[in-house]
């Protein structure tokens, strides 16, 4: 018997934790193996997965006894939530343990596009020496970083930015207009369109939704300061990616970075590949030795006191 099935990587301290209470089956190539994972969880009381373990109505049909889903992350888009609801399955997220980790990934890939000058490691082992063309970057001091969606990990980012003398302005329909961290960091809350044209640089911090599906099109790329950048490390699907190669091969912004796709792996083929001023990661903003600790731990000790109170 099965009490707890982990199918994903967790941490190893978090999973002895787990298996000195209940019954504990940890793979974490089971994601991989839809037929055993079915099998593993016909006893289960608990399910800890992260981003790529498809949770819908099917799987939950083969997991009878299933009460607890611990996430592994912060994004739910992986879940049914509605079919969870249905069966009084208790969803369960690593709510803030990775915040840290993106803030520090979006301030550092910030820094890292608005100097622009790390890129000509392999001219200079080739003998080259492109110092002049290296002098063209920017500081981060007295720019303006408009952060879309300004809250936990957009508040974090703020206060990261501050330390390098940035202007913040934030756009959240949602956000009080005296909510504290507004006062902590001196952000100002301004529209969308104000920000687009201001800004020096934009960080994306909001969820997936028909609201935000292509928030950042062709549009409001075009609406954009010139040579301004943009990191997307929330969701897929937040910036239309054709238009986003566009703009970059055009010429129109000066530099782009994406740790999230609408489909991921990146297909071949994407319009992204090859567009010039453009780093790319593979979904790993909140991925660290740090949190991968922290995340674990939260959805150990969660998953614990929820099957103690089942």
């Amino acid at each position: 018997m099965n009490a707890i099935v982990i199918s994903e990587t967790m941490d190893d301290g978090a999973v002895a934790r787990l298996a000195a209470v209940h019954p504990t089956h940890y793979d974490p190539h089971l994601v991989d193996d839809p037929a055993a994972l079915r099998a593993a969880l016909a006893d289960a009381r608990a399910l800890i997965i992260r981003n790529r373990t498809s949770v819908d109505a099917p799987l939950l049909a083969a997991a009878p006894r299933l009460r607890v889903l611990g996430r592994l992350g912060v994004g739910l888009y992986n879940i049914d939530l509605a079919a969870c609801r249905a069966r009084d399955v208790d969803v369960i997220p690593a709510s803030g343990a990775n915040a840290d980790s993106v803030a520090e990934y979006v301030v550092l890939t910030l820094g890292t596009l608005i100097r622009g000058s790390f890129a000509v490691t392999e001219a200079i082992g080739r003998g080259e020496w492109p110092r002049e063309a290296s002098r063209q970057g920017r500081e981060m001091a007295g720019k303006t970083l408009g952060i879309i969606g300004f809250g936990d990990i957009g508040s974090r980012v703020a206060r990261l930015a501050q330390g390098f003398r940035m202007t913040i302005v934030a756009h959240d329909p949602v956000l009080p207009q005296d909510h504290s961290a507004l006062r902590e960091t001196g952000a100002r809350i301004v529209g969308l369109e104000e920000l687009l044209a201001t800004a020096d640089a934009i960080t994306l911090h909001v969820p997936l939704a028909p609201a935000t599906r292509h928030l950042i099109n062709g549009a409001r790329l075009a609406a954009m300061k010139p040579g301004a950048v943009l990191i997307n490390a929330s969701r897929g699907g937040v910036v239309e990616e054709a238009a986003l190669a566009a703009a970059l091969r055009a010429g129109q912004l000066g530099g782009a970075a994406l740790d999230v796709f609408e489909t991921e792996p990146l297909p071949v083929g994407s319009p992204l590949a090859g567009a010039p001023n453009l780093l790319l990661t593979p979904h790993i903003a909140g991925a660290t030795r740090e949190s991968h600790v922290r995340v674990s731990q939260l959805i150990a000790g969660r998953v614990l006191v929820a099957l103690a109170m089942t």
